[in-house]
């Protein structure tokens, strides 16, 4: 099914261009440097893997809606004005009067060892209750592409209920988008890799790192993973600072089982903190998807958006603009080699951009 099929299955008055669905809480920021313990205070943020990817595909000029649930408190407040604030509908978030809204802090990561420490405190929240009945189902299918996680169906039985309900096969269902994020502290069972498995294989478009296809599944290597989902038309493996490949098994012509495989290594990038990297990278990827660029430059897109929140202290950086990024997804392989990219460095494109544009059009 490719993304332009399924605009006439969604109701144009409605209808987005993405939908993504999970839970959001309010991230708590060191403003130093040091364990959790010794940290003196931090810094209100907002995170969320589907509200990430939701925030960073407004922010590249696509329509998007978030639905969820959040408690009727003060954080639940600030993620439904945050959020909104990127431009992402959020009129089908719902309020739950009876449970909080999801929050964690963490510390400060070690540039050196990646090493940091987060508690959650997400336990019972308000998030967790979303269920079938529960939820806009209409609104959350009103999209060109919907996108979910794994982090999702491991909340509660309830909420791996609705995944399965929004992926399973019939009219007027979008192209689901799903990135695997396997959190073994989530699930409260054995199951947790057999059920993202499964929805895995449910998708249209899978995410999935390397490093959690070996954890969840025992899978070693690109083709072992592809292997493993023979359902979804486009499989992208991430690999870390290796970069990311994509098999395209809708391809036409193609005589490989494993699809069309398109590797594309990822920019040297100065990094500040990892967290958000994998939704930022799946929101520039989707991007890159809605407009039908070639899979090449739908990697890069993902890179570069990917680039974009490694170099901020954040789980949401704000993205190149659609002209910059297109400038050096255009790059040779060379000049794409040799790129690297340090914090600032979407805001120094974006004030290029608007300096261009300014000189084009004075008299």
């Amino acid at each position: 099914m490719d993304v332009s099929d399924s605009v006439d299955v969604v109701d144009a008055v409605d209808a987005v261009d993405v939908v993504a669905l999970g839970e959001s809480m309010v991230t708590f920021l060191p403003t130093r440097s040091g364990r959790l313990a010794d940290v003196p205070s931090f810094d209100r943020a907002i995170g969320g893997a589907e509200s990430n990817v939701a925030c960073a595909l407004a922010a590249a000029g696509h329509t998007t809606r978030w639905v969820s649930r959040v408690g009727a408190d003060g954080f639940g407040d600030h993620l439904v004005e945050a959020i909104g604030a990127y431009g992402v509908d959020v009129t089908r978030v719902r309020r739950d009067a009876t449970r909080p809204t999801g929050i964690y802090f963490r510390t400060a990561a070690d540039r050196a060892t990646d090493a940091h420490e987060v508690a959650y405190y997400r336990a019972g929240s308000a998030a967790s209750a979303m269920a079938v009945d529960s939820v806009d189902l209409a609104a959350a299918r009103a999209c060109r592409i919907l996108h979910l996680s794994g982090i999702t169906a491991a909340l509660s039985p309830d909420c791996l209920e609705l995944v399965r309900e929004l992926t399973a096969p019939g009219p007027g269902r979008p192209l689901i988008s799903f990135d695997v994020n396997y959190r073994p502290g989530l699930w409260r069972d054995a199951d947790g890799p057999r059920v993202l498995l499964e929805l895995a294989r449910r998708a249209d478009i899978v995410f999935v790192g390397a490093d959690e296809a070996r954890d969840a599944w025992g899978l070693h290597g690109a083709s072992s993973i592809v292997e493993a989902l023979p359902e979804p038309g486009i499989v992208v493996v991430k690999q870390g600072k290796g970069g990311a490949t994509a098999f395209d098994k809708d391809t036409e012509g193609m005589e490989d089982a494993d699809g069309t495989a398109t590797p594309v290594r990822a920019p040297k990038v100065d990094v500040v903190a990892h967290i958000g990297a994998g939704d930022a990278f799946a929101a520039g990827f989707l991007s890159a998807t809605l407009r039908e660029l070639p899979m090449r430059d739908r990697l890069r897109h993902g890179h570069l958006t990917a680039a974009a929140t490694l170099t901020t202290p954040g789980d949401l950086g704000l993205p190149p603009s659609r002209s910059h990024a297109d400038r050096l997804t255009a790059l040779d392989d060379d000049a794409w080699g040799r790129l690297r990219l340090g914090p600032g460095w979407t805001q120094a494109g974006r004030a290029t951009a608007e300096q261009a544009t300014e000189e084009a059009t004075t008299p």
